[in-house]
């Protein structure tokens, strides 16, 4: 039986990129210490199934020696107060995935005679956040009035999806690497990043989180697209970020959804902290967590009042997330993953005979040609 030589050291490195040990891959591949100490070299098959269960590129595993894989873009990640290393096969193969469809919209942007949008990076890191936010709101459409009567988080979320979507932004949003279920994003790596484009500004959020922080992470991602500054977020609402953009973005992101003059407006002097934080929650339509930062931003509370509320909160969002279901509808989850303003364009083009068929079921993850014509049907795209 041939053997592939392979590098014992690629081993290694491709099993510690996929963040797992020997014991979760001991099932399937028992020699898998042989192959990295160099004793025994695996076959042709047994190499093609060790790639696929570490999500590793084939062709990898015959470089001399193991590749640097930095992130395409900015990395504003800091988890427990560290900076991140290492990302993981899903969070880069979801980054080159948004890569590769942003650079298909810019191309369609381009060919349509579509104009550059001028807000991408019409702001700057010195301007005030309080007037970038007043900016972004009259650009994205966004009234805190309209929004108190929006009676849940999901429908206000995906109110201010369709609004950055009409301003422009294509916004995508899964918990998932493209259609497959089994690889699963972490929020505990990142919950979200923002490709700046004139042409074709993108932002994905991780939906493995919760509705209301979804929110903030899109008002957070939204903030580096008018900055122009491409990244990687760990956006959590009511930590200050260590990294002076990551602070402005959130400022901003916070002005923008929950503005400090309606705020005033809004609260009610006597009234309990933990009455007040959810009442504000469900007016703004954000994470109870945003709303007890903006009450210290307000000097309503003081920092030991905030830091006391604030792990309790935290707790407590953690124990519901752990309750909630998600998924649903191929097609309709489709809008939402690749976002419905790439996926109509997408569907248009290929159907008009201007895209190649192959490249849009590759950008859409969509193996049968059945599956690209269904979903122009369920989202109404004609040729």
């Amino acid at each position: 039986m041939d053997r592939i030589c392979v590098k014992p050291e690629l081993f290694v490195w491709a099993r510690e990129r996929a963040g797992l040990d020997r014991y979760a891959l001991a099932a399937s591949f028992p020699k898998l210490p042989k192959w990295e100490s160099g004793e025994l070299q695996p076959t042709l098959r047994q190499l093609e199934a060790f790639a696929s269960a570490v999500h590793v590129p084939f062709g990898y595993l015959f470089l001399p020696d193991p590749p640097d894989e930095p992130l395409p873009v900015a990395d504003f990640r800091s988890i427990a107060g560290r900076e991140t290393a290492r990302a993981s096969p899903n969070l880069l193969d979801t980054l080159y995935l948004c890569q590769q469809r942003q650079e298909w919209y810019r191309d369609y942007a381009r060919l349509a005679g579509l104009p550059a949008l001028s807000f991408v990076g019409s702001a700057g890191i010195e301007d005030n956040p309080v007037d970038v936010a007043e900016e972004m709101r009259s650009t994205l459409a966004i009234s805190v009035e309209e929004r108190a009567e929006i009676p849940t988080w999901t429908a206000a979320l995906r109110e201010l999806v369709a609004n950055a979507e009409d301003a422009g932004v294509l916004v995508m949003s899964s918990s998932i690497v493209g259609n497959n279920n089994r690889r699963k994003l972490q929020v505990e790596e990142f919950r979200g990043f923002a490709l700046a484009d004139e042409y074709a500004p993108l932002v994905f959020l991780n939906a493995a989180d919760s509705k209301a922080a979804l929110m903030f992470t899109l008002a957070h991602e939204l903030a580096h697209i008018w900055l122009g500054e491409s990244g990687v977020s760990d956006v959590t609402a009511g930590q200050v970020p260590r990294q002076r953009t990551e602070r402005w973005c959130n400022e901003v992101a916070a002005e923008l959804l929950v503005p400090m003059e309606e705020l005033r407006t809004q609260f009610r002097g006597g009234e309990p902290l933990q009455e007040s934080i959810q009442r504000l929650a469900r007016v703004f339509k954000v994470s109870s967590l945003v709303a007890l930062r903006r009450l210290f931003d307000g000097r309503y509370i003081d920092e030991t009042m905030l830091w006391d509320a604030y792990r309790g909160e935290l707790a407590r969002v953690r124990e519901l997330d752990r309750h909630v279901t998600r998924g649903g509808d191929f097609y309709r989850t489709l809008a939402t993953r690749a976002g419905r303003k790439f996926a109509c364009a997408l569907l248009a083009s290929t159907l008009e005979g201007q895209t190649l068929f192959r490249d849009a079921l590759r950008l859409l993850g969509f193996r049968k040609m059945g599956a690209l014509y269904n979903a122009a049907r369920e989202l109404g795209v004609t040729g």
